[in-house]
């Protein structure tokens, strides 16, 4: 067995610089292996073609390469379940640390807890920290320690507070030496994980000066190319959350600074909540008795509702893994209340399709539009799909991009009425919440 090593595990923090875990495992006094998994408990529910796993798979090829031509080190690739990788790891190495950063989800906490059990009982300490947020946990909570429920004030003490740290940037280039200096540790194709080419692509992000400046005129027309395309660099990790924070502030954007703290609000609930990912939030929103009919679900799903922007917002969602943000509240609204689906079904649709997909952020989200959820739209608030073209898309060019048979006979009718709809919601709901 060789001399000791110090192990990184890379996880939602797919970049080298200015990643906490990996910068305090270099300042370490062994040589960095650093490693990633993919886990079959998460693999064996994609299907073989997802744009995400592929995009992991490309990023770290990446890392790998820059890591092997300019430090003569490498990242191990290995696939299984994490606590059976980590049994192989503890024959293979003399592993005197394992340095990770923080996930809040549900099952990530659970598997924490597992790979804790198992290095403490072989001697091995497990340091972990935080990365993909400013703030977390109990950091941002009430006078009384209670957390925040509604955004506008959570939001409020997070800038109070961000106003008291120094934000800093972990270098890691003046520790990279430290890496084990073996460029040939284990590797694997898609193929070897189980998955192949996709016909989508997760986009490069925008953080111009010109897209942030304009932000907060154009982030809400579906026609215009106004977001920034972060998402799914967030929830991988490919940028640092403290960069972008520092870019917003740099350009003064107050919205899109807010934007990244919606993320951080989603996130503390969740983990101050975590029975919220297949819980309503308020509880007596789980009595309403919703149709979940599978016929109006597919119709939904496939966008042929016979309502064009809904319709639109689901075909571009199908095509390129990405929807609009203000076409996932119509469309989110639409099944919750119009067809009186269950939002856990919409939400297990947008977890399979979305490339930006976030658990915290995706829960929160869907729990608003069906009113269950913290700070939520009120349940009698129910958006008219048609009103809603006037006001996003009134030229139409959102629509004629994703249904351009909207105007043809082909094109289905309008599966339910709006005001027969809205009013068989609001009976329904009325009659749970008594």
């Amino acid at each position: 067995m060789s001399k000791a090593v110090n192990v990184f595990w890379f996880r939602r923090d797919l970049r080298v610089d200015d990643n906490v875990g990996f910068y305090e495992a270099l300042k370490g006094e062994h040589p960095v292996l650093p490693i990633f998994i993919f886990d079959s408990e998460i693999l064996d529910k994609l299907p073989e073609d997802d744009a995400r796993v592929i995009f992991i798979h490309r990023t770290l090829q990446n890392m790998r390469q820059t890591l092997q031509d300019k430090h003569n080190s490498s990242i191990a690739i290995y696939h299984g379940k994490p606590l059976e990788i980590y049994k192989q790891l503890t024959e293979d190495f003399d592993i005197d640390t394992v340095y990770t950063n923080h996930d809040y989800e549900p099952y990530a906490k659970e598997r924490d807890e597992e790979i804790l059990s198992f290095l403490e009982a072989q001697n091995i300490e497990f340091k972990t920290f935080k990365d993909q947020v400013i703030f977390e946990k109990n950091e941002v909570v009430k006078n009384d320690g209670d957390p925040y429920v509604v955004y506008t004030p959570y939001m409020r003490t997070w800038k109070e507070k961000f106003k008291t740290i120094d934000l800093e940037i972990f270098y890691t280039n003046n520790y990279l030496d430290n890496l084990i200096a073996q460029t040939r540790l284990p590797n694997l194709s898609l193929s070897d994980i189980g998955f192949t080419t996709s016909s989508q692509e997760i986009a490069d992000y925008d953080v111009t000066p010109t897209l942030i400046q304009n932000y907060e005129d154009t982030r809400n027309f579906p026609a215009k190319d106004g977001t920034s395309r972060l998402g799914p660099h967030l929830r991988f990790g490919t940028v640092s959350v403290r960069k972008m924070v520092k870019k917003a502030i740099a350009e003064k954007n107050e919205i899109f600074w807010q934007e990244l703290i919606w993320r951080e609000f989603f996130m503390q609930i969740l983990w101050h909540f975590p029975h919220t990912k297949d819980k309503a939030f308020k509880k007596k929103y789980d009595r309403i008795e919703w149709r979940n009919n599978e016929d109006d679900f597919k119709k939904w799903c496939e966008g042929k509702t016979g309502y064009p922007l809904v319709d639109a917002g689901m075909r571009e969602l199908n095509e390129t893994g990405f929807m609009h943000n203000r076409v996932r509240m119509l469309v989110g609204s639409f099944l919750c209340k119009h067809l009186l689906i269950d939002w856990r079904w919409g939400e297990a649709y947008f977890a399979e399709k979305l490339h930006d997909y976030e658990m915290a952020s995706n829960v929160g989200n869907w729990q608003w539009v069906a009113g269950s959820g913290v700070d939520a739209a009120p349940y009698f608030r129910i958006f008219n799909p048609t009103t809603q073209i006037q006001k996003f898309d009134k030229d139409h060019k959102y629509i004629k991009k994703w249904v351009p048979d909207y105007q043809e006979l082909t094109y289905p009718k309008p599966m339910v009425d709006h005001k027969e709809a809205r009013e068989r919601c609001l009976a329904t709901y009325k009659s749970a919440l008594k």
